[in-house]
């Protein structure tokens, strides 16, 4: 369901939609924005400008140009030089969340933790294993 909510940019009061997080108003400007960018990338000899370049020419912000990526709206397999930075370290990448080392890393410290928690599960059982009882007749009670 629709709610009201602030625009996080000029303060507005709008509606909040799962389409649009930004009032009206602003929304026009992004759409300017992005018609900038879009145009100045498409030329054929624009189309391997990084992200500096395209921020210099253009005006837009660099978070809106990642925005804009981040929804789809800048195909990156049709301008190599641009990206976004990877959640965990900041490098541009193209696709995903995180860079490959990043992942890798990620990979290696997740298999390194399973390996933990497989050695506590193993050593339970055998301390469990280990425990003998035995009765007392001294302290039954007669």
């Amino acid at each position: 369901m629709d709610e009201l909510s602030n625009c996080p940019k000029c303060g507005d009061i709008f509606v909040l939609t799962k389409f649009r997080d930004i009032c009206q108003k602003c929304w026009k400007e992004e759409e300017q924005a992005f018609e900038l960018v879009y145009n100045f990338i498409r030329k054929r000899e624009n189309r391997t400008a990084t992200m500096t370049q395209v921020e210099e020419a253009t005006g837009v912000d660099e978070a809106l140009i990642i925005k804009f990526i981040k929804k789809g709206r800048l195909k990156l397999t049709q301008f190599p030089n641009l990206g976004y930075p990877c959640e965990k370290c900041g490098k541009l990448i193209q696709k995903g969340k995180i860079c490959d080392p990043c992942s890798e890393l990620l990979r290696k410290q997740l298999q390194s933790l399973e390996k933990e928690e497989q050695r506590k599960v193993e050593r339970l059982k055998k301390e469990k294993h280990a425990t003998y009882f035995s009765v007392d007749d001294k302290f039954k009670e007669k």
